[in-house]
C-alpha cells in the first residue's frame, strides 16, 4: 500500500489563537482527523463555542485560557500539559499602515506577537516534544504569502513572516535529528473575520483578489486540510519549508 493517509489519532494537537479565524478551523479540522487538541486562546467564551464545535464531531478539547504574549502565564498553563505531538503555531495580527507612518506601539505589537511569542511557544513544545522522542513531532508555523513577496502597506507583518520562514528552516534543520518536523503554511488572503475587515475597503479588495491567478481568496478549509497533512505521517519525509496557499500569487 502507498498511499498514506491523514489519521492523527491518539495525537495531542496543541493550537494557538485557536478561538478565531484559522486556529479555530485548524482545530476542528485536526479533531475531525483525530487529533485531541489543546486549545489556547485569550478569551474564554471563544473556547467555550470551539469546545460545543468539537464536541459536536465527538472530538476532545483542553481548553487553555492564556494571552501567550505573556510569557509567565504562557509557560505556567502549558507546564500541566505533558505530551504535544502537533503545534499549530497560529496567533498572529496585522496592523497595515504606510511605512513612513508606522507607530512604535504597531512595530511592537507585531514583533511581540508574530514573532517573540510564536518563538516561545515553540521553544516551550519542542522541549516536551524532545522528552518524547518515540512520539514523531509536527510544528506548523502559520506564515502568509507575505513571508515569501512583499507587499505595500503591510511592511512589518511582511519582516514577521519572513522571520518566521527564516526561524522554521532553522529549526527543521537543528530538529531533524530529534524526529520533530518544522513546516509553514503560507496561505493568501483567507476569507476569515480579520480579512473581512480588510476587504470593506473595494479598492484593496479588487488589487487583492487582481494579484491572486485563482481570482478567489482561499477559504479556512484549504489552509486546514494543508495544516492536517503536515501534521500527519504522510507528510513524513518534509521539513523545512513551506506549503504555499495563494492561488498563484507567488509563482508570477
Amino acid at each position: 500500500m502507498y498511499l498514506k493517509k491523514i489519521n492523527l489519532k491518539n495525537k495531542y494537537a496543541l493550537v494557538t489563537g485557536a478561538g478565531k479565524g484559522l486556529g479555530k478551523a485548524c482545530s476542528i479540522a485536526l479533531a475531525e482527523a483525530g487529533a485531541k487538541i489543546i486549545a489556547i486562546s485569550r478569551t474564554q467564551s471563544d473556547l467555550n463555542n470551539l469546545e460545543k464545535k468539537i464536541k459536536k464531531i465527538k472530538g476532545k478539547v483542553i481548553k487553555v485560557n492564556c494571552d501567550i504574549m505573556n510569557y509567565h502565564d504562557l509557560k505556567f498553563k502549558l507546564k500541566k500539559i505533558k505530551i504535544v505531538d502537533i503545534l499549530v503555531n497560529n496567533a498572529g495580527t496585522n496592523i497595515p499602515e504606510p511605512f513612513e507612518k508606522i507607530k512604535q506601539s504597531s512595530l511592537n505589537h507585531l514583533i511581540d506577537l508574530n514573532l517573540k511569542a510564536a518563538f516561545n511557544v515553540a521553544q516551550i513544545v519542542v522541549k516536551k516534544m524532545s522528552k518524547n522522542k518515540k512520539r514523531p513531532g509536527s510544528i506548523i508555523n502559520m506564515s502568509s504569502q507575505l513571508g515569501h513577496v512583499g507587499m505595500s502597506g503591510r511592511n512589518i507583518y511582511n519582516m514577521t513572516k519572513f522571520g518566521i520562514e527564516g526561524l522554521t528552516k532553522g529549526m527543521g534543520v537543528e530538529l531533524a535529528s530529534k524526529n520533530i518536523r518544522v513546516n509553514t503554511v503560507a496561505p493568501t488572503f483567507v476569507e476569515t473575520p480579520m480579512v473581512k475587515k480588510f476587504f470593506k475597503n473595494k479598492k484593496f479588495k479588487k488589487l487583492a483578489l487582481g494579484n491572486i491567478p485563482m481570482g478567489r481568496p482561499a477559504t479556512e478549509s484549504d489552509v486546514a486540510t494543508a495544516v492536517c497533512f503536515l501534521a500527519s505521517d504522510a507528510a513524513a519525509m518534509i521539513t523545512g519549508t513551506s506549503i504555499i496557499i495563494d492561488g498563484g500569487w507567488t509563482a508570477k
